[in-house]
């Protein structure tokens, strides 16, 4: 994949999928220890020990729909080529921890690319889950939590037209003072 925010909704969509209705995802842009870290941590249902050994495995997959799984695998050699790695813990009923750590400036890692319209696709998607999104770069930090949103806005769902652009424009603002530097 040419951008790493479509990795990222490949494992957020992963965790919709296990039913989960609380995902945290924080992203680490670190200079100086050179580190790119994406965690992904989800109280979805989990995986047993079995399905978690062979994840990784391209031809490997627990939807029915198709029969090879390469998100998991390509994410991981991604991070593999840039000095990396990616990790995944799983618990049964728990949830499932998905981190993948890239040398920040290695020639071959990919942008992190359109992060806001991969938010905006799991937030507007009406699934019933909620995020928690923190971005750090360096010393700045972007960060939300569409519990809080919900819980401020009652009856009005983040779907409405008014609530959809507001957000558009928040996560606008948000990355731009971010990366202000």
């Amino acid at each position: 994949m040419r951008e790493l925010s479509l990795h990222i909704l490949d494992v957020l969509e992963n965790s919709l999928e296990a039913g989960a209705t609380r995902i945290d995802l924080t992203i680490t842009e670190d200079s100086a220890s050179n580190r790119l870290i994406i965690n992904i941590q989800d109280n979805g249902r989990g995986m047993p020990e079995d399905v978690l050994c062979r994840v990784v495995n391209p031809f490997f997959t627990t939807r029915t729909t198709r029969h090879v799984g390469l998100g998991i695998p390509l994410f991981k050699a991604a991070a593999q080529r840039c000095n990396g790695d990616l990790t995944i813990t799983s618990q049964v009923g728990v949830g499932t921890r998905v981190q993948a750590v890239f040398e920040l400036n290695h020639v071959d890692r990919a942008p992190l690319g359109d992060i806001k319209s991969t938010l905006l696709g799991v937030i507007l998607s009406d699934r019933g889950s909620d995020l928690h999104y923190r971005h750090q770069v360096d010393e700045r930090v972007f960060e939300f939590d569409t519990a809080e949103m919900r819980e401020l806005l009652g009856d009005v769902p983040l779907t409405h037209p008014q609530v959809r652009d507001w957000l558009d424009e928040f996560l606008t603002e948000g990355f731009a003072e971010m990366y202000r530097g």
